[in-house]
C-alpha cells in the first residue's frame, strides 16, 4: 500500500506559517472527504431504505463510486488502488441492479452502519478538534490567548521590573503554549489517522454490501465467480493491512505525543536561561517570531508579532495565513546592533549600508536576540555566497576569539610603511620633524600592554572639557560651541568634514610606529565580535589646520577635540580601507603624558582622512615659513575664500556636512 501523507508532530509547537499552510491542505482534504462521505452515505441509505427502488438506488451508488476519482482530493496520493477497487465495485453494483431482494438487516449492519460510524465518529471528531484548535468559521483563534499573553510579556519593562508580575505573565505564556501544543497534537493526530480511516471507510462498507449480496441473493452463486471471491479476499487483506498500519502509526503518534509533552519547562518558558544561554554565533540562517515596530504617527508606534526568516541575503516576513513571505530588508553589507527602544527588552536595529536607520525588531529572549544579531551580522558579510558558508562562519568566529590573544609576530604584515601617513619619509613627534629610522616590527606586548581595557564610547577627557567650557557663562548645548568655543574654525585654512563611527579607544605604550594602530584595530574589532557589541556612535569628524573635532550630527555639540599637534600617528587599515585610527599624546595631571589610540569606521576611504590630517600637519609646519606656505598654496587648489579643496573626495562625505551643496568637490 502506498505511503500516507502525514503532518509532522514535531512541528506542532513552532506553528510556523509553512506548517499552517500544510495543515490547510489536510483540512481541505478532510472537508472534501466529509462532503463525499455524506453523498456516499445517502446513496447507501437509499439502497437500504428503498426496496422498490433498488434498481435506481444501485445505479446511483454505482455512479457515486465512480465519482471518487473526480473528487480532486488535496491528498490523493496512494488512492489509485482505492479508485480501481471502487471502479470494480461499480460494475458489480450494476450487475446487482437486476436483483430486488432486500436483506435490510445485513445491509444495515454491514454497509450502512460502518459509514455512519465513520462519519459520526471520525469526521465529527476531526470537526470538533478543529473547533478546539481554533480554526472555526468565524476565524476566532485559540492562538488569540497566546498572542495576548505574549503581548503582555513583550510589554514587561526592563528598567522597573516586577518579579511577581513577570512570574505570573511567564506562567501565563507557558500555560497558553502548552494548551496550544496539546490541542495541536490532538488535531494533527486525528488528521493523520483520518488518512488511513478514509481508505478503510471507503472500502469496508462495499465489502459488507458484496458479502450480503453473495449470501442472500438466490442468483448470487451464479453471478459471483471464483475470481470475484479472490478479489474480495484481496480487498479484505488490503483493508486488514491498512488497519494494521493505522494501529502501528497510532502507537507511534501516541508515543511521540507523550515524548513531546514531556519536554522541559524551558521549551514553553521564554528567556528561561537568561543568565547563561547557549548561543550559536555561527548561524547563516535564522527563523522565528519577532515583534516589528511600526510607526503609526509622529510619536505613536505599534508592535506586531510576525514570523521572520532569512533567505540568502534577504530578511523575509510571512504573516499568518500568507502563502509565501515578502522581502523586508536586504541584509547585504548592512549593520545590526542592540538598541534601547520604548523600555522594551531584547530590541535590535538593522541599519542600511548607506547609514540610514532601518527596522527595529524585538526578540522574546536574550538567546534569540543575540542569535538574530549574529546571524544577520554573518549574512551581511555575504558568507552565504561561499561554497561552505557554515565552515566560513565558524572560522571567522574562531578568528575573532583568537584575536584577543596577543600575537608574537607581525611577520605576515606588510613590511613597507603604510601609505596612509605620507609624511615625506618623516614622522611627527612632539611637534618636531624626526627622520625615520629603519623599519623594525615590534612585538604586540611592546605596543599595547596585555589586558588593557577598551573604551567603546566617546568619553571627553577632563582637560578637553575645561578647554571647551572656558569662560564664566554657560554654553548653549544647541550649537553655540560652533561660533564661540572654537573661533579659530573660521580662520582655519583647512576644513574637511567626514562621517565616522567610533569603534573604540585604548591606551598604548608607544607612538613610534603605525603598527600600534593596526594592533589597536585588531583588538578593538575582536573585542566587539566576542562581546557581541554592534552599537556605534556616529559623529562628524572635522579636520582643520589646528585640530580634529568630533561633532554630534544632530546637536552640533563638540564631543571631543584633539589638537593636531598632539596627533602623533595616523593610518588607515591595510585591507579594510574604511577603518582609520590615530594616536594622541595627552598631558596628565601628574605631569607626565599618556598615549591613546582611537579607532573609527568611515563612510569613505580612510586614506582621505589620513590625507586631510597630513595636510593639516603640513600647514602647521609651513606656516612658520612664508615661502613654504606660498609653495604649498600654489600646489593645492583653493576656494575663493582661500581654503583648500580636496578634489578626490566623494559625494558620500558631504552627507550631513556644511558643504553638501557645493558640488562634486568638498571644501577643505
Amino acid at each position: 500500500m502506498p505511503a500516507v501523507d502525514k503532518l509532522l508532530l514535531e512541528e506542532a509547537l513552532q506553528d510556523s506559517p509553512q506548517t499552517r499552510s500544510l495543515l490547510s491542505v489536510f483540512e481541505e482534504d478532510a472537508g472534501t472527504l466529509t462532503d463525499y462521505t455524506n453523498q456516499l452515505l445517502q446513496a447507501m441509505q437509499r439502497v437500504y431504505g428503498a426496496q422498490n427502488e433498488m434498481c435506481l438506488a444501485t445505479q446511483q451508488l454505482s455512479k457515486q463510486l465512480l465519482a471518487y476519482e473526480k473528487q480532486n482530493f488535496a491528498l490523493g496520493k496512494g488512492d489509485e488502488e482505492v479508485i480501481s477497487t471502487l471502479q470494480y465495485f461499480s460494475k458489480v453494483v450494476d450487475e446487482l441492479n437486476v436483483l430486488h431482494t432486500e436483506l435490510a438487516k445485513q445491509l444495515a449492519d454491514t454497509m450502512v452502519l460502518p459509514i455512519i460510524q465513520f462519519r459520526e465518529k471520525d469526521l465529527t471528531e476531526v470537526s470538533t478538534l478543529k473547533d478546539l484548535f481554533g480554526l472555526a468559521s468565524n476565524d476566532i483563534s485559540l492562538f488569540l490567548e497566546h498572542d495576548l499573553s505574549m503581548a503582555k510579556y513583550s510589554r514587561l519593562p526592563k528598567k522597573k521590573e516586577n518579579e511577581k508580575v513577570k512570574t505570573e505573565i511567564v506562567k501565563e505564556v507557558a500555560a497558553a503554549r502548552r494548551k496550544q501544543h496539546l490541542s495541536s497534537l490532538q488535531y494533527y493526530c486525528a488528521l493523520n489517522a483520518l488518512q488511513y480511516r478514509k481508505r478503510v471507510a471507503m472500502m469496508e462498507p462495499m465489502l459488507g454490501f458484496a458479502h450480503g449480496q453473495i449470501n442472500f441473493f438466490k442468483k448470487g452463486a451464479e453471478m459471483f465467480s471464483q475470481s470475484m471471491d479472490s478479489f474480495l479476499a484481496s480487498v479484505a487483506d488490503m483493508v486488514q493491512s491498512i488497519q494494521v498500519e493505522l494501529e502501528v502509526e497510532a502507537e507511534k503518534m501516541q508515543a511521540s505525543q507523550q515524548e513531546l509533552l514531556s519536554l522541559e519547562k524551558a521549551v514553553y518558558t521564554p528567556d528561561f536561561d537568561v543568565a547563561a544561554p547557549q548561543i550559536n554565533r555561527n548561524l547563516i540562517q535564522k527563523a522565528g517570531y519577532l515583534n516589528l515596530r511600526n510607526k503609526t504617527g509622529l510619536v505613536t508606534t505599534t508592535w506586531e508579532r510576525l514570523y521572520f526568516f532569512t533567505q540568502g541575503g534577504n530578511l523575509m516576513c510571512q504573516p499568518r495565513g500568507a502563502v509565501a513571505g515578502g522581502l523586508i530588508q536586504d541584509l547585504d553589507n548592512c549593520s545590526v546592533m542592540a538598541v534601547d527602544c520604548e523600555d522594551r527588552r531584547y530590541c535590535f536595529q538593522i541599519t542600511t549600508p548607506n547609514g540610514k536607520a532601518g527596522i527595529i525588531l524585538q526578540a522574546e529572549s536574550r538567546k534569540e536576540n543575540e542569535e538574530w544579531i549574529c546571524a544577520i551580522n554573518n549574512i551581511s558579510r555575504q558568507i552565504y555566497l561561499t561554497d561552505n558558508p557554515e565552515a566560513v562562519a565558524i572560522k571567522l568566529n574562531q578568528t575573532a576569539l583568537q584575536a584577543v590573544t596577543p600575537i608574537t609576530s607581525f611577520a605576515k604584515k606588510q613590511e613597507s610603511p603604510c601609505p596612509s601617513q605620507n609624511m615625506k619619509n618623516s614622522e611627527v613627534e612632539n611637534d618636531k620633524i624626526v627622520p625615520k629610522a629603519a623599519v623594525i616590527i615590534p612585538e604586540a606586548e611592546q605596543l599595547i600592554a596585555p589586558g588593557t581595557p577598551i573604551q567603546f564610547d566617546i568619553v571627553l577627557p577632563a582637560t578637553e572639557f575645561l578647554d571647551q567650557n572656558r569662560g564664566s557663562r554657560r554654553i548653549n548645548p544647541f550649537g553655540e560651541t560652533e561660533d564661540e568655543t572654537f573661533p579659530e574654525t573660521e580662520d582655519s585654512l583647512l576644513q574637511q568634514m567626514f562621517i565616522v563611527r567610533f569603534l573604540g579607544s585604548m591606551a598604548v605604550k608607544t607612538d613610534n610606529t603605525t603598527e600600534v594602530i593596526y594592533e589597536a584595530m585588531r583588538q578593538v574589532l575582536a573585542a566587539r565580535a566576542i562581546h557581541n557589541i554592534f552599537r556605534m556612535t556616529e559623529s562628524h569628524l572635522m579636520v582643520t589646520s589646528q585640530a580634529l573635532r568630533l561633532i554630534d550630527p544632530q546637536t552640533q555639540v563638540t564631543r571631543a577635540n584633539f589638537e593636531l599637534t598632539s596627533v602623533t600617528q595616523f593610518a588607515a587599515h591595510q585591507e579594510n580601507k574604511r577603518l582609520v585610527g590615530f594616536v594622541v599624546r595627552m598631558p596628565e595631571s601628574t605631569g607626565g603624558e599618556s598615549l591613546s589610540t582611537y579607532v573609527f569606521e568611515s563612510n569613505s576611504e580612510g586614506e582621505k582622512i589620513c590625507y586631510a590630517i597630513n595636510l593639516g600637519k603640513e600647514i602647521i609646519e609651513v606656516q612658520k615659513d612664508p615661502e613654504a606656505l606660498a609653495q604649498l598654496m600654489l600646489s593645492i587648489p583653493l576656494t575663493n575664500d582661500g581654503k583648500y579643496v580636496l578634489l578626490n573626495d566623494q559625494p558620500d562625505d558631504n552627507d550631513g556636512s556644511p558643504s553638501e551643496n557645493r558640488g562634486a568637490e568638498s571644501e577643505a
